[in-house]
C-alpha cells in the first residue's frame, strides 16, 4: 500500500512530460487521464468548450484512467491550469474516489498563471487526505527543478 501513482491530464503535452518526469525519478506508475470526448486541439476552440464546462462544474465520463486507487498511499495529480482551476477530467478523477488517508503531491503546467487555484481546488474536493506542496511548470518543467521539489517534499532520491 506504499506505492505511488502518477494521475494527469494533458492536452498539449506539457503536463504529460512533467508527470514523465516524476514517473522517472519516483518510480511511481503513470495513469493517464482521457475524456470520453476529446478537446478540440484549436486552443481558441478548446479555451470556449473548457470554459463552458468548468463554470458548469462539469465532469466529463472517463474513458481511461478511473480505475482503483486502493494500491497507492501517495498520488501526485497534474493538470493543466485552465481558467485557475483544475482541467475538467481531472475533477471526474477527483470525485470518482475517496482519497481518506491518501497523500497527494499536485502539479501543474502553465502559461503564466501558476497554481491560480489549482492547489485549493484539489484540498476541497479531497478533504480526508494529505495534499503536499505543489509544483508549477511554466511551460516545459527542468528535470533538476523537478528533482528539487521532489527531495522538498520528501520523494527525493
Amino acid at each position: 500500500m506504499d506505492k505511488t501513482l502518477i494521475v494527469y491530464y494533458s492536452l498539449f503535452q506539457n503536463t504529460e512530460n512533467l508527470a514523465l518526469e516524476i514517473a522517472i525519478q519516483t518510480g511511481g506508475t503513470l495513469r493517464e487521464l482521457i475524456p470520453d470526448q476529446a478537446y478540440s486541439f484549436d486552443y481558441n476552440t478548446a479555451s470556449k468548450e473548457v470554459r463552458n464546462q468548468i463554470s458548469r462544474g462539469y465532469c466529463p465520463k472517463l474513458i481511461s484512467g478511473s480505475e482503483s486507487i486502493d494500491d497507492y498511499k501517495t498520488i501526485f495529480i497534474g493538470t493543466p491550469n485552465w481558467f485557475k482551476t483544475i482541467a475538467p477530467p481531472v475533477l471526474s478523477f477527483l470525485r470518482q474516489h475517496d482519497f481518506k488517508g491518501k497523500t497527494i503531491a499536485p502539479f501543474c503546467t502553465h502559461g503564466g498563471g501558476g497554481f491560480g487555484q489549482i492547489e485549493n481546488d484539489i484540498a476541497k474536493e479531497c478533504p480526508k487526505a494529505i495534499i503536499l506542496p505543489g509544483f508549477a511548470a511554466n511551460g516545459i518543467a527542468a528535470s533538476a527543478d523537478v528533482g528539487n521539489w521532489l527531495e522538498k517534499i520528501g520523494y527525493g532520491s
